[in-house]
C-alpha cells in the first residue's frame, strides 16, 4: 500500500490518506487487510511509543473515516502527541474539506446541531439520543452544477468541532447529504457514487514556536471525475 507523504519533520508526518483505507482496525474490522496503522509501523515504527493507546492506536491523534480521503497528521513523539491533541481539543487546528452533496445548496451557512448516538445503532444523528455533543460546521457552495439530470453542489466545509461522521451528519440533517453516502444519504443517494465523496483538502496549525504550517492535498481522481467536464 502506497500512501503520499505531504510533509514531513522530525516531530510528526502529514500524509494523503486514500479513500478506502482504515486510520486503525477495531474489534469488528480485523479482516481489514491493512490500515494507516499498519503502514505506519512499517514506515515509521518508532510510532510504537507515540500515542494514549499504543497497541490500537499507536501514533494517531485524530482520524478520518475509512472512505473519506485527505490530510492527515501523525505525531512522531508523544510530546507532540500530546501538543497536537491539545490544539484539536481547543480548536486550534484548521481543517478545510471539499465535498459534493445531493441538491442545489448556493451562499454559505453554519450548522449548529449537538450530535448524538441513535439508540440501539452506531448511526450519529443530530436527534441522537445517546453521548449527545456540540458540533458546529460551517459551509461555502462552491459550485452548483448538474450531472446526468442530477442536480449536485460543490462546498467547501469547515468543522469547527470533531465529531465522528460530522459533515456526513449535518449535511444529511439540512437534506442535502454528501453523494455516495450509504450510511446517512439514503438508497438512491448511495449509488450516485464509488463512495462518500469527502476530502480534507487542507490543515493548518502553528508550531510550538508560533510558526504557521498550512498543508493541502490535491483532489484525488475519483473525486475530480464526479465534476463537470469530466
Amino acid at each position: 500500500m502506497d500512501i503520499p507523504i505531504l510533509y514531513q519533520s522530525s516531530d510528526f508526518i502529514a500524509i494523503n490518506k486514500p479513500a478506502g483505507v482504515l486510520v486503525h482496525v477495531s474489534e469488528h474490522q480485523k479482516g481489514e487487510p491493512c490500515s494507516v496503522v499498519s503502514w505506519l509501523l512499517k514506515h515509521f515504527p518508532r510510532v510504537t511509543n507515540v500515542g494514549d493507546d499504543r497497541i490500537h492506536r499507536p501514533g494517531i491523534v485524530h482520524r478520518l473515516d475509512k472512505e473519506t480521503s485527505g490530510v492527515l497528521l501523525v505525531p512522531l513523539t508523544q510530546d507532540y502527541f500530546s501538543y497536537l491533541k491539545k490544539l484539536f481539543q481547543d480548536q486550534q487546528i484548521k481543517k478545510t474539506y471539499e465535498t459534493i452533496v445531493a441538491g442545489k445548496l448556493e451562499g454559505s451557512g453554519r450548522i449548529d446541531a449537538p450530535i448524538g448516538l441513535v439508540a440501539g445503532t452506531t448511526r450519529r444523528s443530530t436527534h441522537g439520543t445517546k453521548m449527545i455533543k456540540s458540533a458546529v460546521t460551517e459551509y461555502k457552495s462552491e459550485r452548483v452544477f448538474e450531472k446526468n439530470g442530477e442536480w449536485f453542489s460543490l462546498l467547501q466545509v469547515h468543522p469547527l468541532t470533531g465529531r465522528t461522521h460530522q459533515i456526513r451528519v449535518h449535511m444529511a440533517s439540512i437534506h442535502h447529504p454528501v453523494i455516495g453516502d450509504k450510511l446517512y444519504g439514503g438508497k438512491t443517494n448511495a449509488v450516485r457514487a464509488s463512495r462518500h465523496m469527502l476530502h480534507c483538502t487542507s490543515i493548518a496549525f502553528r508550531t510550538p514556536l508560533g510558526e504557521l504550517v498550512h498543508i493541502d492535498a490535491a483532489l484525488p481522481e475519483d473525486f475530480k471525475k464526479m465534476l463537470p467536464g469530466a
